[in-house]
């Protein structure tokens, strides 16, 4: 019985040695378990804090954006209102000459009793305002004895004129003007039947 005894006590003892090596191994594996799972706990931690603060340098990045946009948007508005208002101001100030012109001229008539000095002084003031006219790019409309344009003219009445003026324009109302190509207003005419 002393061989069966201490075959059982080795074999006992190969079991204790064999369950106490896999605790050992099962908490080294226990523990590089943890510091693995803390690890990444403090990875996420930083990665969580790197995201947060790019997150506020791109919130940061859009509202300076933003912020200059609107300031451009502003900008060019005001350079536009300030374009609109002077973009006229040379036409102006070459119709100025003219209306001191008309000064004098109606300042004339009142001391002098010479019409035909009146008549040559009124043609000279609206030759002047033609040349200024035409040195903006605007021009009267021809379209007296020339097919009606719908385009360019306005029939106000229609007047029967024989078979060798139908369709022609007979008379201009109120002459039309161009700005180039576009028209600032439309001739009023009279068109024959």
């Amino acid at each position: 019985m002393n061989k069966q005894t201490s075959e059982k006590e080795q074999d006992i003892k190969d079991i204790n040695d064999a369950a106490a090596a896999e605790s050992a191994a099962s908490e080294s594996a226990t523990q590089d378990n943890m510091a693995e799972n803390e690890t990444p706990a403090e990875d996420n931690m930083s990665a969580e804090v790197t995201l947060e603060e790019q997150i506020a340098a791109w919130h940061d990045k859009y509202l300076r954006l933003q912020a200059e946009f609107d300031n451009f948007r502003k900008r060019t508005l005001k350079e536009k209102m300030e374009l609109v208002e002077r973009g006229c101001e040379s036409a102006w100030k070459s119709i100025l000459p003219i209306l001191d012109d008309m000064e004098r001229a109606v300042a004339a008539s009142h001391k002098t009793d010479d019409i035909e000095a009146l008549r040559q002084g009124e043609e000279l003031v609206m030759k002047k305002f033609e040349s200024v006219l035409q040195a903006a790019g605007i021009t009267p409309i021809e379209c007296v004895d020339k097919p009606f344009n719908e385009e360019e003219q306005e029939a106000v009445a229609r007047f029967a004129a024989g078979d060798d003026k139908r369709g022609l324009v007979i008379d201009c109302v109120q002459r039309g003007y161009k700005l180039g190509d576009h028209v600032l207003r439309y001739a009023k005419v009279v068109v024959g039947e």
